[in-house]
């Protein structure tokens, strides 16, 4: 699964809904949960809002279902900071988080993380968070390609997130990294996931390489549609 969380606020910041969220999350029993715009801290919001947890948003969203996370600073401000974080089922047996900002635009990340899946080599997670420029994202695209050429041709590769590709221009790139996009792939376009409460744009993605997708849906329905800007991802991924 894929989500933008929006820092934890419905659309256009006017409530707090990250309990509601998790509570959706869980529902859906995923294996691995890519998320961006997740805080690690806010010194401020907790004294505004009753329901904001003592632990980063990434921790409280795992629970108990999700016993793994990393998690990637890339905003960093006086209050605190934000940036991109995978759940999961699979024991991480380790992580890092590549800068991929360009200089003057809001900070980006690629967290990088490597899975033991049980009965498979080691399996490769990059939870993607790419800028609003298109010339911005090509670089970005070009030093995710970058990354991958580090993993070796063999290992299954998931790659997933909020690419912000609304002119459609990662998928010609990345197909020349070997990865294949989910819903491309089975309804012949990436779906359309923003702004949520009426999905136009085509933004967010999930990518793999040595591994099949199946059943990939966009969650556009209630309660999804109120707990964040964006559309959830979700697909089966067979190693």
């Amino acid at each position: 699964m894929t989500i933008n969380v929006h820092k934890g606020f419905n659309v256009f910041n006017r409530r707090h809904i990250l309990p509601e969220l998790r509570d959706a999350v869980t529902t859906l029993s995923a294996d691995m949960v890519f998320l961006q715009e997740v805080h690690g801290e806010h010194k401020k919001h907790p004294l505004r809002y009753r329901d904001w947890p003592d632990v980063p948003q990434y921790e409280y969203l795992a629970d108990t279902m999700w016993p793994e996370f990393a998690y990637g600073r890339n905003a960093v401000y006086p209050h605190g900071d934000h940036g991109n974080a995978l759940l999961s089922r699979y024991p991480i047996l380790q992580y890092e988080n590549r800068d991929v900002s360009i200089r003057g635009t809001e900070r980006r990340g690629l967290l990088h993380c490597q899975l033991a899946v049980p009965g498979q080599p080691t399996v490769h997670a990059i939870c993607v968070h790419l800028g609003l420029r298109h010339k911005h994202r090509l670089q970005q695209l070009k030093l995710l390609c970058e990354l991958l050429d580090t993993v070796p041709e063999d290992k299954a590769v998931i790659v997933a997130g909020d690419f912000n590709d609304w002119q459609l221009k990662a998928d010609r790139v990345l197909a020349e990294c070997g990865l294949h996009e989910a819903f491309v792939h089975c309804h012949g376009r990436p779906a359309k996931t923003f702004p949520a409460h009426w999905p136009l744009l085509r933004l967010d993605r999930i990518y793999v390489r040595n591994a099949v997708c199946r059943n990939p849906r966009a969650l556009h329905r209630k309660p999804w549609s109120h707990l964040s800007d964006h559309v959830p991802l979700i697909a089966e991924i067979g190693l």
